[in-house]
């Protein structure tokens, strides 16, 4: 039997890998890494953290599936929808179903946060040529891509 606890320690848990964020090429996304805290089928759950280093910042995309994300350290932007959020240690970030979402860290320190999913997951879809030029004719979108 596993035990019950994995010890933490510096934004790692004992016993956990620490994973490439995504396969390389696969999406555009920049310093970020994930471990897989805990997954159960028979709960249909999966708890995963994110760690982005200072700068980096997850892919845009959406899912058919929702997200809960619960930002542990650090300070950065998110998007979600066609708004963008100042988030901090101790935010919820809920993200329904289908809905653009992207995270980035701020320049100078990293941004962790985790991210509870289903354990069966669609895969996640990137914005079209249209899709994105019509995200980027919002102002605040369009700074909050270019990273700025």
């Amino acid at each position: 039997m596993e035990k019950p606890i994995r010890r933490f320690q510096n934004f790692r848990w004992e016993n956990t890998d620490l994973l490439a964020y995504k396969e390389e090429g696969s999406a555009p996304f920049k310093a970020i890494t994930r471990q897989t805290l805990f997954c159960d089928p028979a709960l249909h759950a999966e708890l995963r953290y994110f760690d982005v280093s200072p700068g980096g910042y997850s892919t845009l995309e959406r899912h058919e599936h929702m997200h809960a994300v619960l930002i542990l350290r650090g300070t950065g932007t998110c998007l979600v929808g066609d708004q963008v959020y100042n988030i901090a240690a101790n935010d919820l970030v809920t993200i329904p179903a289908w809905t653009w979402h992207q995270f980035r860290a701020e320049p100078v320190s990293h941004l962790g946060f985790l991210c509870m999913v289903n354990v069966d997951r669609d895969r996640p879809a990137l914005p079209t040529v249209d899709e994105l030029k019509a995200l980027q004719s919002i102002p605040t979108v369009a700074a909050f891509l270019k990273g700025g």
